[in-house]
C-alpha cells in the first residue's frame, strides 16, 4: 500500500517561471501610479496575494485616481497578456504530470495567485487536462503561509492532508502545506543554494523527482 495519494503543485515558481512577470507587471502598475518601487520592499511582497500586495504598496504611497480593486485588476491583466506572449513553462513539468497521472495519483494545484490568472497559465502551458482540481487564495480569508487553501485542496481531492505530496518554491508556500499536515517537497528549479525550512525533501529538477522513492 502505498502512502500518498495526491499530489498538489503550487503555480508560480513551479508550473511557470513567472516571478519575474509579476514582478514586471507590478512595477509597471504602480509606477504609473507614482509609486516608487524599490527592491528592497518588493522582495518583501513575493509571497504576498495580489490584493496583499496592492494594499502594500498603497500604504507605502497612496494614490488617489483608482481604487484598490481597479489597480489589482490592472496587474492581473497585465500578468496574463505577459504570460500568453512569454515562454515561462519550468522544464519537465509536463512530463512529471503525465508520469503521475499514469500511476494513478490524484493531481492537484494550491496557489496564491487569482484564479482569473490559472486557466490562462494551464492553457498556455497545455496542462488543463493533468488537473483534478485548481484552488486559488483568492477564495480564503488568508492566502499562504495560512494553510487554508491547501486544506480546500486536499479536501476537493477526497484524500486526507495526510496522503498529499506539495511541491513548492517558497517558504511561505512550504509552511503552508507543512501547517496543512502534508510532507513536503522543496523546488529549487536549479539553485543549489537554495535549502528550504520547511521541506522534507528538496530537488533541483523534476526529473529528480521520484514519488515511489518518498513512499
Amino acid at each position: 500500500m502505498r502512502k500518498y495519494k495526491a499530489v498538489i503543485f503550487d503555480m508560480d515558481g513551479v508550473i511557470i517561471d513567472s516571478e519575474r512577470l509579476w514582478q514586471q507587471a507590478e512595477f509597471e502598475v504602480f509606477t504609473s501610479l507614482g509609486v516608487n518601487v524599490t527592491k528592497e520592499y518588493a522582495d518583501q511582497t513575493k509571497s504576498m496575494t495580489t490584493k496583499e500586495v496592492t494594499k502594500f504598496w498603497f500604504d507605502k504611497c497612496p494614490w488617489l485616481t483608482e481604487s484598490l480593486d481597479t489597480v489589482e485588476q490592472m496587474v492581473i491583466a497585465r500578468v496574463i497578456t505577459l504570460v500568453e506572449t512569454e515562454d515561462c513553462e519550468i522544464t519537465g513539468i509536463k512530463d512529471l504530470l503525465r508520469l503521475l497521472k499514469d500511476k494513478g495519483y490524484k493531481i492537484g494545484l494550491a496557489t496564491n495567485s487569482p484564479n482569473s490568472i490559472i486557466p490562462k497559465v494551464l492553457e498556455k502551458a497545455a496542462l488543463v487536462q493533468f488537473f483534478d482540481t485548481i484552488s486559488s487564495a483568492e477564495f480564503e480569508i488568508n492566502g499562504k503561509p495560512d494553510p487554508a487553501v491547501y486544506l480546500t485542496t486536499a479536501s476537493k481531492l477526497e484524500v486526507s492532508t495526510a496522503e498529499c505530496i506539495a511541491i513548492e518554491d517558497s517558504d511561505s508556500g512550504m509552511k503552508a502545506a507543512k501547517n496543512a499536515g502534508m510532507t513536503v517537497v522543496g523546488f529549487t528549479n536549479g539553485n543549489a543554494n537554495i535549502h528550504f525550512e520547511f521541506a522534507d525533501f528538496q530537488i533541483e529538477h523534476f526529473n529528480d523527482f521520484d514519488i515511489e522513492v518518498i513512499n
